[in-house]
């Protein structure tokens, strides 16, 4: 048995998974000719994604799909250390039951990271998982985010065409030094500009991983409260804000547009988020600072 570790060997035999002429034996057993060997091998128990109970905002759903509006915390699918509290848990509860795409995380077809919220899509059987990764694959799906920057990016509308993969220096981050890299590109434009910070729209044609943290980060504008690509940095804030922004806790960005085309009847669908409240408030705080003669005026 040479797929066998001599550890796991002894341990069936301790458990007394192995026979000798019918007869169970000990670790130190030594065997005579003739005798008969017989070895039944556990079957390991299931360890794949099960039901839980997680409140869901859903805004559709029919026989094929679901869309939902994702909040910040909530992860899509069980990864290193990572067996409950996801999205995956939340659908099974949900549904009942789910097999649609990989078993380990059945119904995604795309993903957000932990802290962004916003609209995403599940498929809800196999045909509908298949159809809508291809849309994915082949870019038909339009992707659209709201993100607050620091700063304000020049010029005001562009393209950020970098490939991005994992950081040789750290690898819970992505960037563009990596030695093994996808192909990325993120549209912007300036909604408004606060002189400290702007709001942008932001459109990506790929999907990868921190994608519009990254390249956002490495043009030089961070998401603000992204701790992870130095956009919790409050030095260049209005005073009036630093307390809220320190306490944001997450990155401010949301994905609030998703349009695709639907799996069975071909019709293209719209739907959007409005932004969580945490956002919309430190938004306000930002505007009023923002003004003339407000706080951050010094800024501009």
């Amino acid at each position: 048995m040479p797929d066998r570790s001599r550890s796991q060997i002894q341990g069936w035999i301790r458990r007394g998974c192995a026979t000798v002429d019918g007869a169970a034996v000990k670790t130190g057993h030594r065997l005579r000719a003739g005798e008969r060997v017989e070895l039944e091998i556990p079957i390991p128990p299931v360890s794949g994604p099960f039901a839980e109970a997680i409140p869901l905002d859903i805004l559709f759903e029919d026989a094929d799909l679901v869309v939902l509006n994702k909040p910040a915390g909530l992860v899509c699918h069980a990864g290193a250390g990572v067996r409950s509290g996801t999205l995956v848990n939340a659908l099974l509860h949900h549904l009942g039951s789910l097999e649609a795409g990989d078993p380990e995380r059945p119904g995604i077809v795309h993903r957000l990271d932990k802290l962004t919220s916003g609209v995403m899509l599940a498929a809800k059987n196999p045909r509908a998982h298949r159809l809508l990764s291809g849309q994915f694959k082949n870019r038909e799906i339009r992707k659209g985010y709201v993100a607050l920057v620091h700063g304000s990016p020049r010029p005001g509308r562009a393209t950020i065409d970098s490939a991005i993969g994992r950081d040789p220096r750290n690898r819970k981050r992505m960037s563009s030094r990596a030695r093994r890299k996808r192909p990325a590109v993120t549209h912007y434009e300036v909604r408004e500009d606060f002189g400290f910070a702007a709001l942008l729209d932001v459109r990506i044609e790929t999907g990868r991983t921190h994608q519009i943290r990254v390249h956002l980060a490495e043009s030089g504008h961070p998401v603000v409260g992204d701790a992870v690509y130095g956009g919790n940095r409050t030095a260049n804030l209005p005073p009036a804000i630093v307390p809220a922004a320190a306490g944001l806790g997450r990155p401010f960005l949301h994905s609030g547009r998703l349009e695709f085309t639907h799996p069975r009847s071909g019709a293209p669908l719209t739907f959007q988020a409005p932004l969580p409240g945490e956002l919309e408030r430190f938004l306000a705080l930002v505007r009023a600072a923002g003004r003339p003669g407000g706080s951050g005026s010094e800024s501009a």
